[in-house]
């Protein structure tokens, strides 16, 4: 390993992609990634702390519509965009994360406000965006959530009268499905690991759910002496395993790299609950690792500060 290098890591969502059916769409995933990611490195190679790096990188896929966090969230059953998001900081287990919230352009960035501005890890609903008003976090108008293509899939989801993940096709095959979440994770040069992860939910879902994304050692996790994980799927399948928890206690009980560690928790996650989804992980050492059980799974990476690779 390269003396005071960075790692990063990004994800989009896992499944099947079935909305990626042609060259051009790819490249558009593909290039947002890359973008992002260089970015990434601009900052980590200057000295940025591995959570600035995380909270930045996932703030830019919430800017993003292709991706169902942000201004890309997919609606619940009245039409509505409930947001959840986490962040972890790996130095002191640091935490902070909001579940429920609308009209926040980046709710990873209010959840970092909950870490490092209050006593509480986590804020909800109206609370969260009284936190939020306190905070002076701009107030984001419906309609730049609200868009055709969000409005379509509520009204698929409405007429086949069940929940459905982003970017789902016709299938009934819940391979056929996109599980919809963003995250980000870093080692920046002092070694320092962080963990953030950000969800619009599901399309259709009930009033109040709330996924894994802002459950901390369910959707995000981050541990100097262990990893920092952050986890994209069938949220509900990740809360019951804890399972960026589990891939951490790997790593830490078992003295399991990365990837072990990850093939460990992708292991245990579709024994128990054969549940659907991916993760992204980078190690203590900086070593970067990825698994999931979909077809696909939208990530990409920076390792040791070396070449940028995207890829589904």
């Amino acid at each position: 390993m390269p003396a005071n290098s960075f790692s990063i890591m990004i994800h989009g969502g896992a499944g099947a992609l079935d909305n990626v059916k042609d060259r051009k769409t790819a490249v558009r995933y593909l290039e947002s990634l890359r973008i992002v990611l260089e970015h990434g490195r601009e900052i980590l190679s200057r000295g940025a702390s591995a959570v600035e790096a995380v909270e930045t990188c996932a703030s830019q896929l919430e800017d993003d519509p292709l991706f169902n966090a942000g201004c890309g969230s997919v609606l619940n059953e009245f039409g509505r965009v409930e947001m959840d998001a986490g962040i972890m900081d790996g130095r002191n287990l640091d935490a902070g994360a909001v579940a429920g919230v609308s009209n926040i352009a980046n709710p990873i960035q209010l959840a970092r406000l909950v870490m490092d501005g209050s006593e509480h890890i986590l804020l909800i609903g109206e609370g969260a965006m009284r936190f939020a008003e306190h905070c002076n976090m701009p107030h984001t108008p419906d309609h730049y959530f609200i868009t055709a293509e969000r409005v379509a899939q509520l009204e698929e989801a409405r007429f086949k009268h069940r929940i459905m993940l982003d970017h789902d096709e016709a299938e009934e095959d819940s391979e056929a499905q996109k599980y919809g979440t963003i995250g980000a994770v870093a080692r920046d040069l002092a070694g320092n690991l962080a963990a953030a992860t950000s969800t619009g939910g599901v399309v259709n879902k009930r009033m109040g759910r709330v996924g894994d994304s802002p459950v901390i050692g369910a959707g995000v996790y981050a541990d100097n002496d262990t990893c920092a994980v952050s986890a994209t799927g069938y949220g509900e399948d990740f809360m019951r395993t804890v399972i960026s928890k589990t891939i951490a206690d790997a790593v830490y009980f078992k003295g399991c790299n990365a990837q072990t560690a990850v093939n460990e928790g992708i292991a245990y996650l579709t024994r128990k609950v054969k549940g659907r989804g991916g993760v992204i992980v980078i190690d203590k050492e900086g070593h970067c690792a990825s698994g999931f059980t979909t077809k696909r799974m939208v990530h990409g990476w920076i390792e040791h500060g070396g070449k940028t690779v995207c890829g589904f």
